[in-house]
């Protein structure tokens, strides 16, 4: 049985998907092998360095942890599915404040970092964003240029957020 393959059905960056996947596929295996979505990368396979970040049902997690087989039913998002014809505005700011420097560990950090500001809806300070992205490792920069984007990033979300939840004709513009 353990080499039978199972179909798994999913949705990946809005849309149904189904595919053939071992049981001991990991996701991570299935987005960059089956699905041809590379923007997720493949690092250390122990959790360790959180290249591999993708958000499953909103959160992020892991992809080399998880068993394919555990998406089933749930919703998956990649970098592929951040943003779209406008970077999103922790890409935005990453490329503004220049804290990228291969590239290599990006897509974890956006997709922590843009899970951190969809849920708290406010400012964040440099301590919060260290907390968010402590599980992911950076071996080029220094992380300041990193943290202070994302902080940026959350002044334009909590604005845009503030703005969306202002009931029409309250005055504010």
């Amino acid at each position: 049985m353990s080499g039978q393959s199972v179909l798994l059905s999913m949705r990946v960056n809005d849309a149904v998907v189904e595919v053939a996947v071992k049981p001991h596929h990991t996701l991570l295996d299935v987005l960059r092998d089956r699905l041809d979505l590379t923007g997720t990368k493949q690092g250390c396979d122990t959790g360790d360095c959180g290249v591999c970040t993708v958000q499953l049902d909103g959160e992020p997690v892991l992809s080399c942890l998880v068993l394919a087989i555990q998406a089933e039913g749930r919703e998956v998002r990649t970098i592929e599915g951040i943003g779209g014809a406008e970077p999103h505005p922790v890409q935005d700011a990453l490329d503004r404040h220049d804290a990228a420097q291969c590239g290599y560990c990006m897509p974890g950090i956006v997709l922590s970092a843009e899970h951190l500001l969809r849920t708290t809806g406010r400012e964040v300070d440099r301590e919060e964003v260290a907390q968010a992205l402590a599980g992911n490792l950076c071996r080029c920069t220094g992380y300041v240029k990193i943290l202070d984007a994302v902080v940026d990033a959350s002044q334009i979300t909590a604005k845009d957020t503030a703005k969306d939840s202002t009931p029409p004709g309250s005055g504010s513009t």
